[in-house]
């Protein structure tokens, strides 16, 4: 028997202590329509997502440059969340600086950074699974705000969202109770690994709502769940590197995501939910492939102006160059190790670039100085 439309997701059910809870039905939805505005969006993600495939491989040394993407990435993430720790803060933190903000926020972002890097990496040995997404959360929670919060495991407690300081009962949203996770995660992953027809893109929407709507973790299941889209798309080789991260444009749109999610669970509105994720593929995608659009004209304009004003040390200074792309900051006696030069000759090298303008000495100390490639750091500030 058809189910209505507000029960295409789903169904509230009350429980003996008086809250609605949220039973999600297993993914597909039942009658999901791809024809006019859903078609639409996707041939946009398509087509946007192979522009950015291919401004990538123009890159000369792609893997270089992704580490910046994912520090960006795991910024604006963590900023949804309510962190307000900065891009400058996290290079800050990692080249040993101070930075302007409390440790706290800023070890969500660097856990954030490591828990993505992982997912990336275990991706090789492991499927996207059940396992994955817990070994990757132990990552995301340690230590931190919330990390007393079971890290790792799924929740045994009751989570809601809803205004700080009410209750179950006058929660905006009430996941599923605690006993049903691991049978919702379940009917997830089985729906991620099972033969479809569906669109790539479609298949990835629907797992990213769905995974928030069972809300399987006490805390950290925003970034997790932003962190799925990430690795779905690497697991099935969208992209030849993993440069395509949808915070920025969510961060933008935050009032319309929650309200499209809320949309799916109140009124089974999947397709309008389709329609907009496919929006935020297709904006974070151009976003992409106008930055290294940009990287490429920044690295251009200071190879060349290395070339001409630096001599015979300018070959030496370009390899110093392309190591900044990876971690835009260093010391002259890791660029001493990094050149294997002198300390004499590294130290030169880098006080040439610095009066080129394309280093700043970030300590304003006389000894152990960290320089900092500000113009690239630059580019990926929140736009």
């Amino acid at each position: 028997m058809p189910k209505s439309e507000n029960e295409r997701a789903g169904r509230y059910v009350r429980q003996l202590s008086g809250y609605r809870a949220f039973i999600p039905n297993p993914l597909p939805p039942e009658g999901l329509d791809l024809d006019g505005g859903v078609r639409a969006a996707l041939s946009r993600a398509d087509l946007a997502l192979g522009r950015l495939d291919g401004a990538v491989e123009t890159l000369p040394h792609p893997e270089l440059f992704t580490a910046m993407y994912v520090r960006r990435e795991a910024v604006l993430s963590s900023q949804i969340e309510g962190t307000q720790a900065s891009l400058d803060d996290l290079v800050a933190a990692e080249a040993r600086l101070s930075g302007q903000r409390p440790m706290g926020d800023v070890n969500e972002v660097l856990n954030y950074t490591s828990a993505l890097n992982f997912g990336l990496a275990r991706l090789a040995e492991l499927p996207l699974s059940a396992r994955l997404l817990r070994e990757i959360h132990e990552i995301l929670m340690h230590d931190v705000r919330g990390g007393h919060a079971t890290p790792g495991d799924f929740r045994t407690t009751q989570n809601w969202i809803g205004s700080a300081g009410r209750g179950l009962n006058e929660a905006v949203f009430v996941p599923p109770p605690p006993d049903q996770v691991a049978h919702h995660i379940g009917d997830l992953e089985t729906f991620l690994h099972q033969p479809t027809d569906l669109p790539l893109l479609v298949q990835v929407g629907l797992a990213h709502a769905q995974f928030e709507t069972i809300h399987p973790f006490v805390d950290g299941n925003g970034r997790l769940g932003r962190l799925l889209i990430t690795f779905l798309l690497c697991e099935r080789k969208v992209l030849t590197k993993p440069v395509l991260y949808v915070s920025l444009t969510l961060k933008k749109r935050r009032q319309e995501y929650y309200e499209h999610l809320q949309a799916i669970r109140d009124a089974g509105q999947w397709e309008a939910w389709l329609i907009f994720f496919l929006d935020c593929v297709t904006d974070a995608a151009l976003d992409a492939a106008g930055l290294v659009k940009r990287i490429l004209t920044l690295r251009e304009m200071h190879r060349d102006r290395i070339v001409n004003e630096m001599g015979a040390r300018a070959g030496k200074a370009i390899r110093l160059l392309e190591r900044l792309y990876r971690d835009p900051y260093i010391e002259v006696n890791e660029a001493v190790r990094f050149l294997g030069v002198s300390f004499a000759n590294a130290n030169n090298i880098v006080l040439d670039l610095q009066g080129m303008g394309v280093l700043r000495e970030a300590t304003g100390q006389q000894r152990n100085r960290i320089f900092v490639y500000e113009d690239y750091i630059g580019l990926f500030r929140d736009l």
